[in-house]
């Protein structure tokens, strides 16, 4: 693994985007910059670091690791639902089938937590026990497993500019998904969840929630698309030390970014407004955790890219369009 030095080292050369005009218009997202090659995808996974919504900074090496890690996903859920992965042509890259995205986010829940205010636990604390359309006991503590795992949906991005839960019954209602479409889609979440928990667990984690999004081919094919139990759309917990520090009180360990998350938070920030930028110290700290999230779930040694990534992504994508022709 990288060591603290190196890490601080790289911060400079982090990767908050890139131009390639070589592949036409550039369409942003919070953390990949997109471009449309035809019937594909070229999706470059940057080091932006977003949280409530908003762009906090850059994390070094923290793209190629979403962008390996959901490589690695794609391949262990493959056999559940279909997805839209062709070809990883550099540490950063993925070249995807090209579909359209369904306009929400997947939400599976294992456990009862979080800080935002789609977050199960924030809701329930300040007294609601219909959430999502699901009832939940009095009497739930923070960090409390569930007894099975649960869909909460949001939209992407809603009227405020942030997501907005809803409830399955609404995805429907409001033509988000057909009803055929939603039912395959919470089985399939349900199903990638239950794997993601299973593999999490022989690497000594906990796989605590996350977000899926869901696409549909021209031909009308559902398919798992973005990305899948990253540090980004996941959260992880130490498995060993979990039962000891939940019942004394105490945060779980976390592998992802949710400390990150928790910082903000501490200091009154929950999304309203411009955020302080990431500090040098915690972008390096969330680096660490990224990439050790990484060789925990994988088993392999992360091999850092070439830097500065920016120049090394623009090679390996001239070359893979030149082999396209």
């Amino acid at each position: 693994m990288l060591s603290e030095q190196q890490l601080y080292q790289s911060l400079p050369n982090a990767l908050a985007g890139v131009d390639l005009p070589f592949l036409g218009e550039k369409m942003h997202g919070k953390v990949r910059d997109i471009y449309t090659q035809g019937g594909e995808l070229v999706l470059i996974t940057t080091d932006r670091l977003s949280a409530f919504d908003r762009i906090l900074g850059v994390v070094p090496y923290k793209g190629q690791v979403l962008n390996q890690l959901a490589a690695f996903w794609f391949e262990q859920t493959r056999t559940i639902i279909g997805n839209h992965l062709i070809t990883v042509p550099d540490p950063n890259v993925t070249i995807a089938r090209r579909c359209q995205p369904l306009p929400v986010e997947v939400v599976v829940r294992g456990y009862i937590t979080g800080v935002t205010q789609t977050a199960l636990w924030v809701r329930y604390s300040q007294g609601e026990r219909t959430i999502y359309g699901l009832d939940f006991p009095d009497g739930l503590q923070k960090n409390d497993a569930l007894p099975t795992p649960i869909i909460t949906p949001t939209t992407k991005g809603g009227a405020t500019g942030h997501d907005e839960r809803i409830t399955s019954a609404q995805v429907v209602a409001m033509g988000l998904a057909t009803e055929s479409q939603w039912t395959q889609i919470c089985a399939a979440a349900v199903a990638v969840f239950q794997r993601g928990q299973a593999i999490a667990r022989q690497a000594g984690l906990i796989l605590v929630d996350t977000k899926y999004e869901f696409g549909v081919t021209p031909a009308g094919e559902v398919l798992l698309i973005d990305e899948v139990h990253t540090p980004d759309s996941s959260r992880f917990w130490l498995a060993d030390s979990y039962a000891a520090r939940h019942a004394a009180g105490q945060e779980p360990e976390n592998f992802d970014k949710e400390f990150v998350r928790l910082y903000y938070a501490a200091q009154g920030y929950r999304g309203d407004g411009e955020p302080v930028p990431l500090p040098a110290e915690l972008a390096v700290q969330a680096a660490q955790r990224y990439i050790r999230t990484y060789e925990l779930l994988t088993g392999q040694p992360f091999v850092p890219g070439d830097l500065p990534a920016a120049a090394r992504i623009e090679q390996n994508l001239r070359a893979w369009v030149e082999n396209k022709r």
